[in-house]
């Protein structure tokens, strides 16, 4: 991706990347990111929140009621974070202590979404949090698309960071003995919870089943 003076990582440079597919696979991978924007009253906001990614473009949805996306629609900038946690990183000495750990940063200006393009993005919402599951539910209707807000971001200012490797201490430390090493970190799925009232009969569909196989 072009590199503008926002997305240039200054702290740790050597961390950072403007490779495209790994901003995407990045993207791809985190179930959720914080959104940061300045409310109308001026003072900053960050929100939590689902996103999808499909090309060069990032989707947001949400109730039309939703306080950030009121104002995203109106082409407010925002800033954009994922970070996926890796492992974390004990070293000899307390300053050394880091965490291995994947993380985008992206700024834009959002747009509203709508026409055919806002299905797709519902969509690709839903596929991205459990994939498969769009063609197996029932599809919105007209009165919850319209209680649908969808914004989108276009992906062009973009910037990846990333730490992966072992300990790094200071050489005068490597003699003490102190354990230092890492300790792995992944998301576990738990065995799916069939919904009370599921009819009789239904089975548990093969992309649950997956979560289930972890």
């Amino acid at each position: 991706m072009p590199g503008t003076e926002r997305t240039r990582v200054r702290r740790k440079a050597k961390r950072g990347s403007l490779d495209t597919e790994l901003i995407y696979s990045i993207l791809d991978e985190a179930l959720f990111c914080h959104v940061g924007f300045i409310d109308e009253g001026g003072y900053p906001v960050v929100i939590p929140t689902i996103h999808a990614r499909q090309g060069n473009t990032l989707y947001l949805h949400g109730s039309p009621a939703s306080h950030m996306l009121r104002t995203l629609a109106t082409g407010a900038e925002v800033c954009v974070t994922v970070t996926l946690l890796d492992a974390l990183v004990l070293a000899r000495s307390v300053f050394n202590h880091s965490m291995n750990y994947r993380s985008v940063v992206i700024f834009g200006t959002p747009r509203l979404v709508e026409g055919d393009e806002k299905l797709t993005a519902l969509q690709a919402v839903t596929d991205h949090t459990v994939p498969g599951r769009w063609d197996d539910a029932r599809q919105p209707s007209e009165s919850e698309l319209n209680a649908t807000t969808v914004v989108a971001i276009p992906l062009d200012e973009a910037s990846a960071k990333v730490r992966n490797g072992p300990v790094v201490d200071d050489d005068e430390d490597y003699s003490l003995p102190i354990w230092a090493g890492l300790i792995p970190v992944s998301t576990v799925y738990r065995e799916p919870v069939p919904d009370e009232r599921l009819h009789p009969g239904v089975a548990t569909p093969g992309y649950v089943e997956n979560y289930r196989r972890g």
